[in-house]
């Protein structure tokens, strides 16, 4: 299928291996545009890509229209980290209407992996040609990476600090909201302490 980002058709390739041992089928959300690079954020001169901002669109929206093309009904979204951020606003602002998605919960979580240069100034354009308005392109008039944190944040019922240090302004949002929130666990305890996780955003 295509997705259009910024006016601009997109196809949207979906790949999909199966891990055997686990018994467990992964789906890749891929597109020649955006992914097909040897590196994944910055180039080998560590320049940030200044598509950033329409690859999360891309990936957001490819991730949600896959999940519907298949027909799942998720019980639980977790997503992680920046590049994730717009599912929440996706899925709680144009997909809310959708029967698929209900009675759903999103966990976000955030990590130290902050993107230096922030988006391009036509970053809350781009959502508000998705449909996005309101509060939410003012969230990202400045689009950051703890603007763009911040909003995955409010759409979020969860969130969970997946790294042992985050980004100092995130951390001081946290103690502000009233939502869940899980600390960070190492190797040793964050499987049971997401799965208690799970079951108390549940």
């Amino acid at each position: 299928m295509n997705l259009i980002i910024d006016d601009t058709d997109h196809p949207l390739i979906i790949k999909v291996a199966s891990i055997q041992s686990a018994r467990m089928q992964v789906y890749f959300i891929d597109n020649d545009d955006y992914f097909q690079r040897k590196h994944i954020i910055s180039d080998s001169a560590g320049r940030e890509f200044d598509d950033n901002d329409e690859r999360a669109l891309f990936f957001a929206r490819g991730v949600i229209e896959t999940v519907k093309k298949l027909r799942w009904a998720p019980d639980i979204v977790h997503c992680h980290g920046w590049m994730s951020a717009l599912v929440p606003v996706y899925l709680r602002s144009i997909y809310n209407d959708d029967p698929l998605f209900h009675n759903y919960k999103i966990i976000y979580s955030i990590y130290n992996n902050d993107f230096k240069t922030p988006f391009r100034s036509t970053f809350a354009d781009k959502l508000r040609f998705d449909g996005i308005d309101g509060e939410n392109l003012k969230m990202v008039k400045n689009p950051d990476f703890v603007n763009v944190s911040k909003l995955a944040i409010k759409y979020s019922d969860g969130i969970i600090i997946g790294s042992e240090d985050i980004n100092e302004e995130l951390k001081k949002h946290l103690l502000t909201i009233n939502k869940p929130v899980l600390e960070f666990k190492d190797e040793s305890e964050y499987i049971d302490a997401y799965n208690d996780f799970y079951d108390k955003i549940l």
